[in-house]
């Protein structure tokens, strides 16, 4: 399975993350065009290769324009310059569930809600740029798995719109549960809430590096310079041994209820997914006295758990949950774009053991050229679904 492993020895945040993408290959103009789609201005990017401590390393930069004054934004700003961009589905549905794990931990903090809350640094023009940019990155890349190390999240203090507060600051500390961190000598905030909320809502799982063959190794430079590490975040990108095969772990959470209204289930799928979970299915069951109920089944990682719980007792009439880990083998996917007569749809590809078997058009994309073109959905679909049969993928 194609895996990218980041190593967080100097932490980890929104620019590291981009420019580590870059240093593995995203190509910076495609980027760009894509950024650019964005409603927001007074803003530039720029990529360029620098040297921290010897290692040479990719440092991605947003540079804010100080004759343009930015607004505090709550999320529904977010989201709205984020559902205007032209950018792929899947990217704006991870971007938006990123700023949803950002909003929530500011809410905690604050004692508020996720409608109310300022971002404060998060809701800036550079966070908006980092978060869709690393969501962006990745889709170019294939949407490969992302394992993380432990987060080296640094020591001291920081200074940040609550006033002074020790490493890490209370956002990002939330941001960080469930996840294994270490402090140490750096006197530093290395772990930024930007970078928190990325590892947090990819990380399939924390730890050691699995066994996998490198491929590509990428380097994304941070801005200061530390007295005894590279100030980089490095990412190796390869395929993981045997990962087909040998599967990986899935933490199911399952909850039986019969006194719930069925109108509030696709409310319960929706925030679940936001929250970070894999899938949410729906079963019909007969329950005790012979009342019909609902078997509702969430699938996420082990860090997210207590997450999507939170979720099912605040948009349910459940009592309890209950959670287990089971295994599962997963085709090693990619995305490929599919050249049709009234425009490229997005096909995703699964694979076992090196050899394709599943080929699936993307049906918002086929609804999107079916709509823009005056055909059937499915024309457009069945179009897809032979280019990529025949290989017909599309040159831009």
């Amino acid at each position: 399975m194609k895996t990218i492993y980041f190593d967080c020895f100097s932490g980890a945040s929104g620019d590291m993350f981009v420019g580590a993408l870059l240093d593995l290959g995203v190509d910076f103009d495609r980027l760009k065009a894509a950024l650019d789609t964005l409603d927001v201005s007074g803003y530039t990017i720029t990529a360029k290769k620098v040297k921290k401590k010897g290692v040479m390393a990719t440092q991605f930069n947003v540079a804010l324009d100080p004759t343009v004054k930015q607004p505090h934004r709550h999320l529904r700003h977010v989201v709205e310059i984020i559902d205007r961009g032209a950018l792929p589905d899947s990217v704006k549905e991870a971007a938006k569930e990123t700023f949803l794990r950002i909003a929530e931990s500011e809410a905690q903090v604050h004692g508020s809600t996720i409608e109310k809350v300022h971002f404060h640094e998060v809701g800036a023009i550079d966070s908006i740029v980092d978060i869709v940019g690393a969501h962006y990155g990745l889709n170019e890349l294939g949407s490969p798995r992302i394992v993380v190390s432990p987060m080296h999240v640094g020591a001291g203090t920081v200074e940040c719109a609550h006033g002074v507060m020790p490493v890490p600051a209370p956002a990002t500390a939330l941001l960080l549960r469930g996840i294994p961190t270490y402090g140490g000598d750096v006197q530093a905030e290395l772990v930024t809430p930007t970078g928190a909320a990325l590892m947090a809502h990819l990380a399939s799982s924390f730890g050691a590096m699995p066994t996998m063959t490198i491929d590509r190794i990428g380097y994304g430079s941070g801005t200061r310079d530390l007295s005894d590490r590279a100030n980089v975040l490095r990412a190796l990108l390869g395929e993981a041994a045997d990962g087909s095969a040998s599967g990986e772990e899935v933490t199911i959470i399952e909850t039986n209820i019969d006194d719930m209204i069925p109108e509030l289930l696709p409310v319960l799928i929706e925030e679940a997914m936001m929250a970070g979970a894999r899938d949410v299915f729906v079963t019909p069951i007969s329950c005790k006295k012979g009342r019909p109920g609902h078997l509702i089944t969430v699938l996420c990682d082990a860090a997210k758990s207590d997450a999507i719980a939170s979720v099912i007792f605040r948009n349910s009439t459940t009592l309890g949950v209950r959670i287990r880990t089971e295994r599962r083998i997963c085709l090693d996917r990619e995305w490929k774009d599919a050249a049709t007569p009234w425009g490229k749809v997005r096909v995703k590809l699964g694979a076992f053991h090196g050899e394709q078997t599943v080929a699936s058009p993307e049906f918002e994309d086929c609804r999107a050229v079916a709509n823009a073109a005056g055909v059937p959905v499915l024309k457009v679909y069945h179009a897809a679904l032979a280019a990529a049969v025949k290989g017909e993928w599309s040159a831009d």
